[in-house]
């Protein structure tokens, strides 16, 4: 990057070495005047009006118009020779917190560059001391004719310069406000509110000029001989009417939602879950757990009942083994199945006598 001024950062009894970086570019599209009948550019010349011919930049010089209406020559020797400590140096004059600046101030932005090896040094102090403080520097310079206003921060490992307006430059906002009485309810302020939030942040990077892209597009088409343009629709109706402010905000509202989900990533997917269906999901689990529950105790049944008629030593050791707390009921099990074994003996037995005592009777 260019330097555009060449000077010295006063900061005490310290004198620091810097360059003048701007800091910003412009990425405006410019647009020529043409003569509508044929095309033809517009040029202004700059011409000597004695003369009535045209002079080159080299002839141009600067000159004080009095109020008699003649003119009074300056030349940069006379601007460089002014007894001000601010012609080549910019001076630091306080150090104030950084929310003390009003951002109407703010200026144009300058890169602050270290000039020279030895200015290395000092550079760094006064970045770390910036830093270290939490600060911003207040200081005055002069630039392109005239004293100027500057604010010194930092930006990464880079001390930048905002040019600030004086104070008795900035406009107060009389007959700015609306001049009429309107209260504000609360109901619409947590609409306000709801769609801030909705709205949310944003990387200031992401930004980018849609004119500037569009006007690139349009000349491109022309160019190429393709002038079909879309228009895309205007958003609003011109404004000027009177709005229902409620159902706008609910609409802002209800849209920037929306815009959100739409601009989900296709492995993100939004869901939206109403009231009802997650009222109706509440109500179903619990039927669901129910019917699993009932699912778990008839196989638990089953295997009881299995466990229960089967006799052999060998399972009935495996269980007393792997479940020890169950031996009692095991045994209680095995002895009431004993008992019934025995019963159902008897009565046969009894009903075997019987037959027998009748045949002999017979």
């Amino acid at each position: 990057m260019r330097s555009i001024w060449n000077g010295a950062i006063s900061f005490g009894l310290v004198s620091i070495p810097i360059k003048l970086v701007n800091a910003t570019e412009n990425h405006s599209i410019s647009f020529r005047q043409i003569h509508l009948e044929d095309g033809g550019r517009i040029r202004y010349r700059k011409v000597c009006e004695l003369e009535e011919k045209e002079v080159t930049a080299a002839e141009i010089g600067k000159g004080y118009e009095d109020a008699d209406g003649s003119i009074i020559p300056i030349t940069e020797d006379d601007l460089a020779s002014l007894p001000i400590p601010t012609a080549r140096t910019i001076e630091i004059v306080a150090f104030v917190p950084a929310d003390r600046i009003d951002p109407l101030q703010m200026d144009t932005a300058y890169y602050l560059s270290a000039n020279g090896v030895p200015a290395a040094k000092p550079y760094t102090l006064l970045r770390e001391a910036l830093k270290r403080s939490q600060k911003v520097a207040i200081a005055k310079f002069a630039l392109r004719g005239r004293e100027r206003l500057g604010m010194l921060r930092v930006v990464d490992d880079v001390i930048a310069m905002h040019g600030l307006l004086w104070p008795d430059e900035i406009r107060t906002p009389d007959d700015v406000a609306p001049d009429t009485q309107v209260t504000v309810r609360d109901a619409e302020l947590d609409l306000a509110d709801a769609l801030m939030d909705t709205l949310g942040e944003v990387d200031l990077a992401d930004l980018h000029d849609d004119y500037r892209e569009a006007v690139e597009n349009m000349i491109e088409a022309k160019a190429s001989g393709d002038e079909h343009q879309e228009t895309p629709a205007a958003s609003g109706d011109g404004g000027g009417r009177v709005i229902d402010l409620m159902a706008a905000l609910e609409g802002s509202v209800k849209a920037a939602k929306e815009a959100r989900a739409s601009g989900a990533s296709d492995d993100e997917v939004a869901e939206v879950t109403h009231l009802a269906d997650r009222a109706r999901g509440k109500k179903t689990t619990p039927a669901k757990k129910t019917e699993a529950d009932k699912a778990t105790k008839a196989t638990k049944a089953t295997k009881a009942t299995k466990a229960t008629k089967t006799t052999q030593p060998t399972r009935a050791a495996k269980t007393s083994k792997s479940t020890p707390a169950a031996k009692p009921a095991a045994r209680k099990r095995t002895t009431a199945a004993a008992k019934k074994k025995t019963t159902a003996a008897k009565k046969t037995t009894a009903g075997k006598k019987t037959a027998a005592t009748k045949k002999a009777s017979a």
